[in-house]
Formats: structure tokens, sequence, C-alpha cells
């Protein structure tokens, strides 16, 4: 797969002087889906911001489709290239009807009316919400909010999407509908998608799982890799998927035979299948 971001010897600090970042070496694939997990002030969000050039690396590059996020000039092509989500969909409502807001960047951008139609009502539709195209975006769930944003980046046709903590905010109806929503759009337009998340289940959903600690990388794997660390992740704070922690916990009592499963569906199969086996 070509690679699309990357970082080299990527160090970041900021005007108080704490170290985020330090000399941090990544790639991310065309068409992955990576989800990134730390606790609070592992770096993750820091990370999630110089993808697009929201922030300059203190020392190191950052190359978008090989173009470094520190070149001024080509900063509006970089953010064509990786949109971005952010934590509070009304931070980046800013219409007073959805579609409006869906079309609000294209405009800035210049493009022709017509191609602005096409790709909002496209863009809607991906997100299930062209529906609620003349509604007000106040009034909608924050699952619904969160829709339209990401429809209001899709609609720039990334390559990327960076998600920085994107369901924080939202119940779990909300929560599944923007983890769909993402999944869908790595699945059927290759889009690649970089989700920072402190939800293990949506975690346990990517094809990839980096963890950061103290500003590097800890752990860079699948899914099934790196939560099969389990006492790792707690030592540096972080949990696995429920679970993964149950099927685990049961291991640990005799009788189960080791393995990782990543949600409910995996867990009760393996048991029922242990259960056969006596």
């Amino acid at each position: 797969m070509e690679t699309l971001i990357k970082l080299e010897n990527v160090s970041f600090s900021y005007e108080e002087g704490k170290t985020v970042l330090d000399r941090l070496n990544i790639e991310f694939k065309q068409g992955e889906f990576v989800a990134v997990l730390g606790h609070n002030g592992s770096g993750k969000s820091t990370l999630a911001k110089l993808l697009n050039g929201i922030l300059e690396p203190t020392a190191g590059k950052v190359l978008v489709s090989g173009i470094p996020t520190t070149d001024p000039e080509r900063l509006k092509e970089i953010r064509r290239i990786v949109g971005m989500v952010f934590q509070n969909p009304d931070n980046q409502i800013v219409a007073t009807t959805v579609e409006e807001d869906t079309a609000f960047a294209l405009e800035n951008l210049g493009v022709e009316p017509e191609e602005i139609r096409r790709r909002v009502d496209e863009a809607l539709k991906r997100v299930d919400m062209y529906a609620y195209r003349q509604h007000p975006p106040h009034k909608l769930s924050g699952g619904q909010k969160q829709r339209v944003a990401i429809a209001g980046v899709i609609a720039m046709n990334p390559r990327c999407i960076v998600l920085d903590e994107p369901t924080a905010m939202l119940d779990p109806k909300g929560r599944k509908e923007v983890i769909e929503t993402v999944k869908e759009l790595n699945r059927t337009k290759g889009v690649t998608v970089i989700l920072v998340t402190h939800y293990m289940d949506e975690a346990a959903q990517a094809d990839r799982v980096v963890v950061m600690d103290q500003g590097g990388v800890l752990l860079d794997d699948t899914p099934r890799q790196v939560f099969g660390q389990m006492e790792l992740l707690k030592s540096v704070g972080l949990d696995v998927p429920p679970s993964t922690e149950l099927y685990l916990d049961l291991v640990k009592t005799g009788g189960f035979e080791l393995a990782v499963v990543l949600n409910p569906t995996e867990c009760a199969e393996k048991i029922a299948e242990q259960i056969r086996r006596g």
C-alpha cells in the first residue's frame, strides 16, 4: 500500500516547554483504518493535529503525500488530502441548515455551484443524513451533528480523515452511528481513517492499533496482537475491550485455552466452543 502520511523524527513542544512528542517515526498508508490510543497527555491529540498542518512540528518532518506540512503555500492542498473531525461537532457547524453547512468549505474554495450541489448530496447520502438536509443543525442529536461534520469533510473528497475523539461527547447510539459511518467510508471508498479514541471497543474494529505513551509509540500492531498484551496496557493506564478482559480472566481460572477475543460475539463463541469440548 502507498504511504500517504509519514512522520520522520518528529518532536513537538508547546510554548511552556513541555515535550509532547519525542522523535516520533510512524507511517499511515492509503486505505488503512488505524486507531490511536493513549492516556491523557500521551500525545495522541497532538499527533492528530500535526497530520494536516493545524500544528507544525518543533523538529522533524510531517509529509502528506510527500508534501511537508510546514509549506504554507501548499497548506490548502494538504487539507484537501487530510480532513479533520474534532470531538465537539458544535465547533465545526457554522450554517443554519445541514446542506449549507456541508457546502461551506466548498464555497470558500470557489467550487462551481453545480459541483457543490453534487458533492453535498453525495456526502449527506453517504452519512445517511440526506433526509435532514433542510434541518437546522442545532436541532439534531449529537450523533447526527457529528455525521454532518463528517459530511462536510468528505464533500472535500479527502484521501484521509483524522477523527480526534469524535464520539467522546455522544451516547452509545450516536457512537455506533459515527463508527459505522467511518467504517463504511473506509470499506467502500478506500478513505484512510485515523481514529483517536479512548474507547477500546472502537479501536478493536480497526485494522491497526497504535498505542502512544510518553510521546512515542509503545505498540503498533493488529487489534488482536495489541489487546493480547493486557498487562502492558494496564501498566500505562489503558484497558482492553470488556470482552477481551472477560475471556482472559477465564483463561487465568484454568480450563480455557489462551485466545484473544475482541467483541461479545467472539467471546460467546469461544466460551461455547470451550464448553462443548468439556
